[in-house]
C-alpha cells in the first residue's frame, strides 16, 4: 500500500549505513515514520532538517509497520535561514519536539495542528511576532490532545470581558476581582490570548508560556508519565530567561 502527502519534518535517527527514519507530522494522517535510504549522507542531511516542509510518498506492507518514504526537495527550508537567530532556532526545537513527544504515531488527531504549525513556523524569521504566536499555538496544541482551556468567559459570574487569571484546577478563565481570596493560586492570562488586538509585553510571553507549560505539564505529560521535552524548557530560558 502507498499514500501521498504533505509533512514537516520533526526529526530522525539513522539508521544503519546511512539511512534515516524520518519523523513527519502530516496534513491528513497524523504523525508518521518512515525509512529514508541514503537519507543521512552529508548531501542530504540539510533536507531533513527539522522544520523543513516537505512533499513525500510512503510505501509498505501494512499501515502499521514502518514503510519507507520517498522525499522531494524541500519546499520550505526553516533552521537554515535563522542560524544567526539562537531563539528562532530553539522556538523549532521546542516546536518539533513537542509534537514528537505529545503526539502518537498514526493519530490523525495530530493532523489538526498541521495548519498552525505551519503558519508559526513561517513566521520564525519575524523576531517581533513569533513568541506571541508560539504561545497560541502550545493553546492550541493542547485542544487539539482534547485539554483545551476555556478562556471565553469568567467561571464564576459568566462574564466574558476583564478575564485575567486561569484556574489551575479547571483551566477556566476568571476575573482576578471576583477571586481575591484565592487569586495567588491562579495563572495569570495575558490579554493578548483573550483579545487579539491588545499589545504583547515580555511579561505577557512569560506569563503565557507559564499557563501553557502548566497544562502541557499537568494534563499531557503527566499522563503520559513524561518529562516536558528538553527542548521546551531551553526555548524558556531563551524568552525569559
Amino acid at each position: 500500500m502507498n499514500w501521498s502527502d504533505d509533512g514537516i519534518i520533526l526529526g530522525g535517527r539513522r539508521f544503519g549505513e546511512g539511512g534515516l527514519i524520518l519523523d513527519v507530522l502530516t496534513r491528513t494522517r497524523g504523525r508518521r515514520a518512515g525509512l529514508v535510504y541514503g537519507g543521512n549522507s552529508r548531501r542530504r542531511r540539510a533536507q531533513y532538517e527539522a522544520g523543513n516542509s516537505v512533499s513525500l510518498s510512503w510505501t509498505g506492507r501494512l499501515e502499521d509497520q514502518l514503510g519507507r518514504f520517498d522525499v522531494a526537495e524541500a519546499s520550505r527550508e526553516r533552521a537554515s535561514h535563522v542560524l544567526d537567530d539562537p531563539r528562532a532556532l530553539a522556538a523549532i526545537s521546542s516546536i518539533t519536539a513537542l509534537l514528537r513527544a505529545a503526539v502518537d504515531e498514526g493519530d490523525v488527531a495530530g493532523s489538526a495542528m498541521f495548519g498552525a504549525t505551519e503558519v508559526l513556523l513561517d513566521q520564525i524569521e519575524a523576531r517581533e511576532i513569533w513568541p506571541a504566536l508560539y504561545v497560541r499555538w502550545e493553546l492550541g496544541l493542547l485542544s487539539a490532545l482534547g485539554f483545551g482551556l476555556d478562556l471565553e468567559e469568567c467561571a464564576i459570574s459568566g462574564a466574558n470581558d476583564g478575564l485575567t487569571h486561569v484556574s489551575p484546577r479547571t483551566g477556566r478563565a476568571v476575573r482576578g476581582s471576583e477571586a481575591e481570596d484565592y487569586v495567588a493560586r491562579l495563572l495569570r492570562l495575558p490579554e493578548f490570548l483573550v483579545s487579539p488586538a491588545a499589545p504583547v509585553t515580555p511579561e505577557d510571553i512569560a506569563d503565557g508560556l507559564k499557563l501553557t507549560g502548566y497544562f502541557l505539564e499537568a494534563r499531557v505529560f503527566h499522563a503520559m508519565n513524561r518529562a516536558m521535552p528538553p527542548e521546551r524548557e531551553r526555548l524558556v530560558k531563551r524568552l525569559v530567561g
